[in-house]
């Protein structure tokens, strides 16, 4: 009777313990081409299975707008890393995550402050904001 007491005591510390990592945003992947972009200009972000992205605008032949993007785990908590804006990487911490949406945070960076994408009717949507100032971004998915 004792070793049983002690062996599902041991079961249940150890099933305390295990830590659950947080899941990526599975919905962010493939290749995406913005929708309701400026006329003349066409956006894409593409994200590769390893959660590595690249999001750029065309004018015409010409790149205007790159920046590299990327879903990075730091002491078991995502962030939103931006690259390729600013002189140096810019993070924006998760601050809530459902299946199909996440919300990024960075209260220190002038714009934007927050990032939120989701899926939407098989479209990704994004609203880039800070306090006084918001960008809403529409992507269909590129087959």
């Amino acid at each position: 009777m004792k070793k049983l007491i002690v062996l599902i005591t041991i079961i249940l510390i150890a099933s305390c313990n295990t830590e659950t990592k947080p899941q990526k945003p599975q919905f962010l992947l493939g290749k995406w081409i913005r929708t309701n972009d400026k006329p003349g200009s066409t956006t894409y972000e593409i994200w590769n299975n390893n959660f590595t992205g690249l999001g750029f605008t065309l004018k015409e032949q010409d790149t205007v707008f790159k920046e590299i993007l990327s879903i990075v785990s730091i002491n078991n908590t995502l962030s939103l890393k931006v690259e390729g804006v600013n002189e140096t990487a810019t993070m924006f911490k998760i601050t809530s995550q459902t299946d199909s949406s996440f919300v990024a945070e960075n209260p220190t960076h002038d714009f934007p402050t927050k990032i939120r994408y989701w899926l939407e009717n098989k479209q990704l949507k994004a609203h880039v904001s800070n306090d006084d100032f918001g960008i809403d971004f529409v992507f269909e998915k590129i087959k």
